[in-house]
């Protein structure tokens, strides 16, 4: 690890968490055009970006590791670094669920994803994750906030879908198949939501020491408490 002031290394590690950001919500824009136009080339161009940002991702967790073994950071430098840790696998979560939506497109016709808006629901959900990265860089609580009530949003959206997919359904000439689909679809979008705002409450832990409780929050918890703990034990010894 290199011997830069540390808050350089946190920027630097902020700033790559960003890139990774920018390139999971282009690949889920990407993934909803070649869903619409049904092009084939666009969906093998979304599952190769997908595999870059995997990499990303992974690197990134590495370093991260690394910097809290190295560094041995504490109060808000290790808010920050565990923030970004946990920010990371949302997004690579995000990535997933973009690949998951090209997996349905041979089930689909673009006719019916034009028909339930998938292109401008899945754009409100890329807008939810960039607000909540911004309110990271920014450490702004109220934004992050702002993303947490858009999530409802979301889920009238997909609430939306659901009955008409029920409605659709009770039709004998329905085709049980790409409704399906939709659905399914519709359900992946919803979690991308999910996931933004679960960033936006990382963002607020981030700002103000509080940990929502949510799954997968506990190892971070631990982890934090037993890096204090070691902390605080140094220094007895020092003493």
């Amino acid at each position: 690890m290199s011997s830069r002031p540390v808050h350089e290394l946190i920027k630097e590690l902020s700033m790559v968490l960003v890139q990774i950001s920018d390139k999971v919500v282009g690949n889920l824009y990407n993934a909803l055009d070649a869903v619409k136009h049904n092009d084939e080339q666009g969906a093998r161009q979304v599952r190769l970006v997908d595999r870059e940002i995997d990499v990303a991702e992974v690197t990134l967790e590495e370093r991260c590791l690394a910097f809290l073994a190295l560094q041995q950071p504490v109060a808000r430098d290790l808010r920050t670094i565990v923030t970004i840790i946990k920010i990371n696998d949302d997004l690579e979560r995000i990535g997933d669920l973009a690949v998951h939506i090209i997996d349905r497109m041979p089930e689909i016709s673009p006719e019916m994803v034009e028909s339930f808006s998938f292109v401008e629901m899945g754009r409100h959900a890329g807008e939810m994750v960039k607000k909540s990265i911004e309110a990271f860089i920014s450490k702004d609580r109220a934004l992050a906030d702002e993303v947490c009530a858009l999530d409802e949003e979301i889920d009238v959206m997909h609430r939306f879908v659901f009955k008409k997919v029920t409605v659709f359904m009770k039709s004998p000439s329905s085709d049980v198949d790409q409704l399906i689909a939709a659905l399914s679809i519709s359900r992946y979008i919803e979690r991308m939501a999910d996931h933004a705002s679960r960033i936006a409450q990382e963002v607020i832990y981030l700002v103000t020491g509080e940990i929502a409780r949510h799954n997968g929050s506990f190892f971070y918890e631990k982890l934090i408490e037993s890096l204090n703990t070691d902390k605080s034990s140094e220094h007895h010894k020092e003493a």
